[in-house]
């Protein structure tokens, strides 16, 4: 037969980090470790949420438009050209519409980063009902002298 040695009390093993976790219960250290898991939770989730500013495009410059997830420097300059040709932005739509290389789809992941349509300007065309293009204004008569 064999010899059966008592090696006394059963006992923890000896903790990774000697020092203010090796003194508390182990309820205690589950609970500690709870609690950073839901911050760590929590911290992450606040990150990916949408953190943007809204930038009208009818009034933004270059480098506002460049804050907007998806308007690279070439699509801003695009923008841009097309707003001082033809007047502002109605909607989503009208920027698919008049900038090449925005579509639809762009245009409207552009508008859920935070893009906005606001006011149209003076100076923009107004739109008819029977969507025909507004007729020019007659020049004016010299003025008699």
């Amino acid at each position: 037969m064999h010899k059966m040695y008592n090696a006394g009390p059963a006992s923890a093993p000896a903790p990774l980090f000697p020092g203010f976790l090796s003194s508390m219960s182990r309820g205690a250290l589950r609970a500690c470790r709870r609690s950073s898991l839901a911050l760590a939770f929590m911290l992450a989730l606040a990150g990916a949420g949408p953190a943007h500013a809204a930038v009208d495009v009818n009034s933004a410059d270059e480098a506002a438009l460049g804050t907007i997830k998806g308007i690279g420097p070439a699509t801003a300059k695009r923008i841009l050209t097309e707003r001082d040709k033809n007047g502002a932005f109605k909607d989503a739509v009208d920027l698919a519409d008049r900038v090449p290389g925005v579509g639809p789809k762009s245009a409207a992941n552009l508008q859920e980063a935070g893009l906005t349509f606001g006011k149209a300007s003076a100076t923009a065309p107004a739109a008819r009902k029977d969507g025909k293009p507004t007729p020019k204004p007659a020049p004016k008569a010299a003025a008699a002298r």
